[in-house]
């Protein structure tokens, strides 16, 4: 099969998410007039060591977009699988200014430098300054840079000095309504890498 995605595909789903597959999924929080907000996003990665950056891109302007905007900053927490039901409630369509920590019952801190919540007890918390946001093609598609100033790992998730995403079962995204856990990991040396 092959399709132009402007003549569309036929099929009864869009296969592009399945294709780019599994997506980490960064929990993003904010603070902005309104309050706090939580929410889910899979279009989300790092981009650079140093500085080190990531992205996530709202296919709408969200509380998380109109927040990031406001303060010029965001927290990215990583999900477990342990808070896949509490990180699928903070991906509803909530009003503005609903307080998703509160919601779903996620337990809230701040963050160290910068002015904004994160999920405690979260595996890992990147606190990110805003670098540039970006309107992409598109109605309602946006990408956020951010520069992390700040990490917290969990102490459970750290073995021999690396950090353990089996650990903690990490979530990803598939496509439809398709997750993953990750389970098992191995390892490859590069051709050229001792």
């Amino acid at each position: 099969m092959f399709y132009r995605p402007e003549d569309g595909h036929g099929l009864p789903h869009n296969p592009l998410n399945a294709i780019v597959n599994p997506r980490p999924i960064a929990w993003v929080g904010t603070r902005g007039r309104d309050g706090d907000n939580l929410a889910p996003y899979s279009f989300f990665n790092a981009l650079a060591y140093t500085p080190p950056q990531v992205m996530f891109a709202p296919n709408a302007r969200k509380d998380s977009l109109r927040n990031a905007e406001e303060t010029g900053v965001f927290s990215i927490s990583t999900v477990e699988f342990a808070a896949r039901e509490a990180m699928n409630l903070t991906s509803g369509a909530w009003p503005p200014g609903t307080d998703e920590f509160a919601l779903a019952g996620v337990a809230k801190a701040d963050c160290v430098t910068i002015p904004c919540p994160r999920v405690d007890g979260a595996p890992a918390c990147l606190e990110c300054e805003v670098i540039e946001i970006l309107r992409l093609r598109g109605q309602g598609n946006f990408l956020v840079l951010g520069e992390v100033k700040g990490i917290h790992l969990r102490d459970d998730c750290l073995v021999d000095g690396r950090f353990d995403v089996t650990r903690f079962g990490a979530l990803a995204r598939g496509g439809y309504r398709d997750y993953s856990v990750v389970r098992e990991v191995f390892e490859m040396i590069r051709p050229g890498e001792g």
